[in-house]
């Protein structure tokens, strides 16, 4: 066994020359393709197993071990990314909603852009947001935007709606409280199409408790809805006052302007297929 363990302390102390590799006036090994040494001498009087000397890295070997290590690291940010969003995303055509693929005519688009670009000082100031404004006009696919381009910094976001989360605590009352502490322990969480839920007493209470354990976590919320600002802040009953008063104290109203797209797409498909039928 100590001769196995030596031959491997040998060879790690040996270098391999290459071809063109030569030996130099100093004794030393060196590249043939960059001229720099593949060896160094131990200090003055030191020797392991007998050797005088120990490898290094010439340029050539360097410039690869950074390109390899390069790689590795791309490969497992695009692991780390892909996970985070088969995670954050209850659904996957979320994962196009990106700052590239917009078209540029959404007003707030710079807003959204500037959210993530200062997202450390909007996560140590807990701010978040909440897009308001009418059908179709962009408000889901710029906080998919957000949420893809943190996600690219392997920030973890989840993005769904209280349609499904009213869904999944009715299939697991036992395991409410865990899914609930879930939901708030991603750095960011955002509810699309607030709003939109069944307003039964029930589902206003479990809406309660999730964006009120939202509200006591200290994290930051992204919050889509058609629901007017003025509705927001002067609710129908008590209720909903609680909820409401929850999330105007967490997010900063942004009104939301501009063509709704929807339309426009049904126009051009109805447009497309006349022409389809004429020709």
């Amino acid at each position: 066994m100590k001769n196995e363990i030596n031959a491997v302390l040998e060879n790690m102390t040996a270098t391999t020359p290459e071809q063109e590799d030569y030996t130099g006036e100093d004794g030393l090994l060196y590249c043939g393709k960059c001229r720099k040494p593949k060896e160094a001498y131990f200090p003055e009087g030191k020797a392991l197993f007998g050797l005088d000397r120990h490898p290094t890295e010439c340029d050539c070997q360097r410039a690869q071990r950074i390109e390899r290590e390069a790689a590795e690291e791309q490969r497992r940010h695009l692991d780390t990314v892909d996970e985070l969003k088969r995670r954050g995303f209850t659904d996957p055509t979320m994962r196009d909603w990106t700052f590239e693929n917009d078209n540029g005519r959404n007003p707030q688009t710079e807003l959204a852009r500037r959210y993530v670009e200062h997202w450390e000082d909007m996560r140590a100031d807990n701010i978040g947001c909440l897009f308001w404004g009418g059908v179709g006009i962009g408000k889901s696919y710029l906080a998919g935007c957000i949420a893809n381009a943190l996600m690219e910094k392997e920030i973890p976001v989840h993005m769904t709606n209280f349609a499904l989360i009213l869904n999944d605590l009715a299939a697991s009352f036992e395991g409410r409280n865990e899914y609930i502490s879930r939901l708030c322990r991603y750095p960011l969480l955002i509810l699309d199409d607030f709003g939109m839920e069944r307003g039964t007493e029930y589902g206003l209470e479990q809406v309660f408790n999730v964006i009120d354990s939202r509200y006591r976590s200290g994290k930051p919320l992204i919050v889509t809805t058609n629901l007017t600002l003025d509705g927001l802040r002067n609710p129908e009953d008590t209720a909903h006052s609680r909820i409401y008063d929850r999330l105007l104290s967490m997010c900063v109203p942004v009104r939301f302007t501009g063509d709704n797209f929807r339309q426009e797409a049904a126009q051009r498909k109805m447009e497309s297929m006349k022409k389809l039928i004429v020709g």
